[in-house]
């Protein structure tokens, strides 16, 4: 069985234990626990086919699995439960909008519901304030772009005033100009909200704009969770290093401190890092790769605000998009920065080259490294 999430700090809702799920007699999911905190957007990320949105889909009472149980406020719940799905609502890839008028959509859960007219005009016109599109109840549902048709039904789930919002995927559709917009925007919409929420992606950037906490998923297996800084910036193996763009998290030890700023010793390199742990703890270290700066060695780099100055070199040049991710290494310290193609061309950056690398202590995670397990 795999890793299970971390303990809730809040009262957990949802909570599934020894999940496993079995296609054509193939086990597809192995999940030992997990936990969906009150309040909070727990994002579920990893590669396609990896098993995200079937646990998405047995712990919003969709599908039940071979072997395990889900319980809601500590009580046991299968599929067949109606009043705890009628504590849930949906926001699929597609938004599956009918043909009528969009607040003919958005009141369609109401409606089955049986709420009043007077009400459910009221909740449909306040739901489409929210999302962004105020007034437009008469228009036509089937000649929304793609963005505003996401839109609806984020709205059509909102207006039910759900516990629980499940969002399988909800943006992977849409262009990336109308993906940032929205995505931005589902995160101070879920925020605002207060609703508790179950997010599945396979886009990092996206899991890091609207959660709390993240679990990352690989071939049916939990591999990473917990709170999305820590995550996203300290991988403990070379899969979720390599999934995130990043260099697997480095073991060191603190051993000073002077107004806030802890002394990192990591390989035979100091770093500076502001935290709370005290002198004398082992700990985990990583640095977003965008957070790095790189300049050429020979030259006089401008004073700056970063308390990190290390002279690296580059062990690696990778294609990511429109940057390179460039892979660097000083006496056992290795990090990674991400900089413009153009940018590693006018450098000449290939590897053997000498760089020095500039990163601010506020952008160093740590985290103890007490506790925590290799590949969790």
């Amino acid at each position: 069985m795999s890793a299970r999430t971390p303990a809730c700090t809040r009262t957990p809702i949802i909570v599934g234990e020894d999940i496993e799920v079995r296609y054509h007699k193939r086990t597809v999911l192995e999940v030992e626990r997990f936990e969906l905190c009150n309040g909070e957007t727990h994002a579920i990320l990893g590669p396609s086919g990896s098993g995200k949105s079937t646990l998405l889909r047995i712990l919003g009472l969709l599908e039940k699995p071979a072997h395990g149980h889900v319980t809601l406020d500590g009580r046991p719940v299968e599929p067949g439960d109606k009043s705890a799905r009628m504590m849930m609502a949906a926001v699929f890839q597609n938004p599956y909008l009918f043909k009528g008028t969009v607040g003919e959509n958005v009141a369609y859960g109401l409606a089955l519901r049986k709420v009043p007219r007077e009400q459910r005009d009221e909740r449909v016109a306040a739901a489409l304030e929210r999302v962004g599109l105020g007034g437009t109840q008469k228009s036509s549902a089937l000649q929304l772009s793609g963005g505003e048709a996401q839109r609806v039904a984020l709205a059509r789930a909102l207006v039910l005033e759900p516990r629980i919002m499940l969002l399988d995927e909800p943006l992977s559709y849409l262009d990336p100009l109308i993906k940032r917009r929205l995505v931005t925007d589902f995160s101070e919409i879920l925020s605002a909200e207060g609703v508790t929420a179950l997010y599945v992606t396979h886009d990092q950037d996206e899991a890091m704009v609207v959660a709390d906490r993240v679990t990352i998923i690989n071939e049916g297996r939990v591999v990473r969770s917990g709170g999305v800084d820590e995550v996203m910036t300290l991988p403990t193996t070379e899969w979720v290093a390599d999934f995130i763009g990043m260099e697997t998290a480095l073991h060191g030890g603190i051993v000073g401190r002077s107004e806030g700023v802890a002394e990192v010793s990591v390989g035979g390199e100091r770093v500076f890092a502001v935290t709370d742990l005290p002198v004398g703890i082992d700990v985990l270290v990583g640095i977003r790769p965008e957070d790095v700066l790189l300049f050429d060695a020979d030259v006089d780099i401008p004073q700056s605000s970063a308390r990190n100055r290390l002279r690296m070199r580059v062990d690696g040049v990778e294609r990511r998009g429109g940057t390179d991710r460039i892979s660097l290494s000083s006496n056992g310290f290795r990090i990674a920065a991400s900089v413009s193609r153009a940018s590693a061309r006018e450098m000449g950056l290939e590897p053997g080259s000498e760089v020095v690398a500039l990163f601010k202590a506020t952008s160093v995670t740590v985290a103890s490294a007490v506790g925590v397990p290799s590949g969790v």
